[in-house]
């Protein structure tokens, strides 16, 4: 297996050169990049390889195994997570995307969770919690006889914290929170995203038990049982509640749910405990304080001239990655002692895939179809297998995992990893390698970027294209229509045997989505990272259908997304009304008149440290707390500093006048250079532009600031819920509970 070179260098994408300079990449202390995708490729495989000379290897052999590490990821054939693609050989070192922490009910547990998070999420790992240990809200506590104030309040304690953290400026923090659906509080848990300005660093999901699932079918009440005492407080209509659950995935894509009872049936060493959450995207059950190491083979590249997957070629892909995986856990520098303990008692890793919608269509198999059903049961229970078969190898050579006689293997085979399979989301992953993500159908099969100056880049899918090309149907008009919808379903000049091939996201029935996910849960060991999309037109009665399904074929979570169900979203294909969702004709433009000034304006005045000297930052708000205007003045009078400052002041003041949100006002300063930077408390002020975001920012925290302009919503809400993406304003794809910019790798994961 050799790396895929051009010239001498890694053939990657335009996008992917993107998002490993943006994100990956080692850069110096002005935030140069010093380091290119070959070196990042080897520093990993570098470090990686090390472990073997735990094991008795010559420097031979480790340069051997570092070779072989390496073509696995230059040939863009297997990539792990993301912290390990980031942070293997570097000083961090922190190489696990999830955890799971337990909460239990006494504020000392609490609060001690909140501190190890906090050091996770600034090591650049996710983090999962159940909270159904906690007691109801109003319940007597014993040391104070005080009242609980109960999960929700707790929850947002964590929230609060994780906003805080930056996760070394390339990750951002997320949280899964999980309650179980008979703890006293479940009602509160499912509407708690109904104030949007809570938990907006969560994913939420209800873990269902088979106990509650009976109870729906067959319209019966069940216990709501208080976690503390043991004891049935009251009982609820089971049909009732899923409703309740039903209503706001449909309305928002949240709460999701767990089916948690199957899960602990999978549990591989059920003695050393019982699994109560997830990490962030709910692929991943863990038990308390363990961590997980993941990586995805990219299908792709798997599929022979002739047509047919090169099964060999997988085979030798699925043992390097779990050798790679294995090593990972070995080199891992653990944010704390007790994690260690925990991922090294079972060393559990999760292998995925990715780039599955790219070999169907290399395959010339719908993804909708049975036949694709049938192979990817067919593809995951070789990778399952062969996974199963190297981790044995390991273990007869440097022993099986400590936990291994509280095991379910336990006398049926040997094995060096409690788990080895996982189908995680692959945003970013999936960019680098080129591919389509995870087992998702394509997003769409082109798409407009915006670029800088209004002007319109038209990105299609390479396959696309390559097959429009050979055949004689390509054309800058055609795709201009292809990119309007993102599909090719209704575009006239497409044959059909390729529109059959090229289905989308929204092409597809919800149902089709789950089977899918079914189709490759049946030979994972842990879970399946999956995105059911619904239309906008949907019902609740849809998403229920498809919860039901789920439950039927073994899934173990589901999560859902119905197309414009989360606030302000911004379409990356097509023309929307906004008012009703129509694809139709744009909007009338509206001209936009600012407010008049009134007579008395109160402010504040911040001082900010630039390169060029101090600059006072004032910023005023209308009678009624909005903002309104800015002004600024530099400490040293003149200058073109000066003149272009004030500039910058009076069209900030003529855009908060005409109703234009703050936010994006500081977002298109913020990050602006000059060659004269100055450092201040809080970091690097790069620029005048850059200081007066800062100070706009810092002005934001007071609260949520706005306009007064009431179509708009809160910072947060805008941040979270904004379907474009808010570093570039790029496309937004909804996968596995994260939101991924395919242009600039950015993602956030609730």
């Amino acid at each position: 297996m050799k790396a895929e070179t051009v010239g001498g260098k890694i053939d990657l994408t335009t996008s992917a050169l993107k998002v490993l300079e943006k994100r990956y990449l080692k850069k110096d202390e002005d935030g140069r990049v010093v380091e290119t995708p070959e070196e990042m490729f080897r520093r990993v495989a570098r470090s990686v390889a090390q472990v073997e000379l735990n094991h008795g290897r010559s420097e031979a052999e480790v340069g051997y195994i570092e070779e072989k590490f390496y073509n696995l990821m230059a040939s863009l054939r297997f990539l792990p997570n993301s912290p390990t693609l980031m942070n293997a050989g570097r000083r961090l070192g922190q190489l696990s995307a999830c955890f799971v922490l337990p909460v239990e009910d006494s504020m000392e547990s609490i609060f001690g969770a909140v501190k190890n998070a906090a050091l996770i999420h600034k090591s650049g790992g996710g983090t999962g919690f159940s909270f159904s240990s906690l007691r109801p809200q109003g319940d007597i506590v014993g040391s104070t006889k005080g009242v609980s104030s109960g999960p929700i309040s707790f929850m947002t304690v964590f929230d609060a914290a994780t906003e805080a953290i930056k996760q070394g400026g390339t990750r951002r923090g997320a949280n899964m929170g999980i309650l179980r659906v008979d703890h006293p509080d479940i009602l509160e848990f499912i509407s708690a995203k109904d104030n949007s300005a809570r938990l907006n660093n969560f994913n939420l999901s209800v873990a269902l038990t088979d106990v509650f699932m009976k109870a729906v079918e067959k319209d019966e009440e069940y216990d709501l049982i208080n976690p503390h005492t043991g004891k049935t407080v009251r009982r609820l209509k089971a049909r009732e509640v899923f409703s309740l659950i039903v209503n706001h995935a449909w309305k928002n894509g949240e709460p999701g749910i767990i089916f948690i009872d199957r899960i602990n049936r999978d549990n591989p060493t059920p003695s050393a405990g019982r699994i109560e959450s997830t990490n962030p995207c709910g692929e991943q059950p863990l038990l308390p304080y363990e961590s997980c190491n993941l990586g995805s083979i990219n299908l792709s590249k798997f599929v022979r001239a002739d047509g047919a997957i090169d099964w060999d070629s997988l085979r030798e892909t699925v043992h390097n990655s779990v050798h790679f995986l294995d090593n990972v856990i070995v080199i891992n520098k653990y944010p704390l002692k007790k994690i260690e303990e925990a991922t090294k008692a079972n060393r559990k890793i999760g292998l995925g895939v990715m780039g599955w919608a790219d070999m169907l269509i290399k395959l010339d198999i719908p993804y909708h179809s049975r036949e694709a059903s049938k192979l990817a049961t067919e593809v995951m229970g070789f990778i399952q297998t062969e996974s199963k078969k190297f981790s044995s190898v390991l273990a007869v050579e440097r022993g099986d995992f400590p936990n291994y006689e509280k095991s379910i293997y336990k006398g049926k085979m040997r094995l060096r990893n409690a788990t080895t399979t996982t189908i995680a989301p692959t945003g970013t992953l999936s960019i680098i390698a080129g591919c389509s993500s995870g087992i998702e159908p394509l997003f769409a099969v082109a798409f407009v970027r915006n670029v800088l100056e209004g002007t319109k880049l038209y990105e299609v899918n390479p396959l696309f294209e390559r097959i429009a090309k050979e055949r004689g149907f390509w054309s800058k008009e055609l795709i201009e229509r292809i990119a309007e919808k993102g599909s090719v379903k209704d575009i006239e000049g497409v044959p059909e045997d390729v529109k059959r091939i090229f289905v989308t996201a929204h092409d597809i029935s919800p149902l089709d989505h789950i089977r899918m996910q079914a189709a490759f849960q049946k030979h994972v060991d842990n879970a399946v990272s999956k995105t059911v999309n619904f239309s906008h037109n949907a019902s609740p009665k849809d998403v229920e259908e498809a919860y039901f399904l789920a439950y039927g074929l073994g899934c173990k979570g589901v999560t859902v997304y119905r197309d414009g169900s989360r606030k302000n979203q911004v379409l990356s294909t097509g023309k929307t009304d906004a008012h009703e969702g129509r694809q139709d004709a744009a909007p009338p433009v509206q001209k936009i008149t600012p407010r008049k000034r009134p007579e008395v304006i109160k402010g504040t005045t911040r001082l900010m440290k630039t390169g060029c000297g101090n600059l006072y930052v004032t910023i005023n708000e209308d009678e009624n707390g909005n903002l309104f205007e800015l002004f600024t003045q530099m400490g040293k009078a003149g200058g073109c500093a000066a003149s272009q400052s004030e500039a910058i002041g009076r069209l900030i003041s003529l855009a908060l006048r005409s109703n234009i949100e703050p936010i994006e006002i500081e977002k298109q300063l913020k990050g602006i250079s000059c060659h004269s930077p100055a450092w201040a408390p809080g970091g690097k002020i790069a620029s005048c532009s850059d200081a007066i975001s800062k100070a706009i920012e810092r002005y934001l925290e007071r609260g949520n600031k706005s306009n007064g302009n009431g179509s708009h919503p809160p910072l947060k809400e805008k941040v979270m819920f904004c379907g474009a993406c808010p570093d570039c304003g790029g496309s937004v794809e909804h996968e596995g509970g994260c939101a991924v910019c395919r242009d600039c790798g950015y993602t956030k994961c609730s």
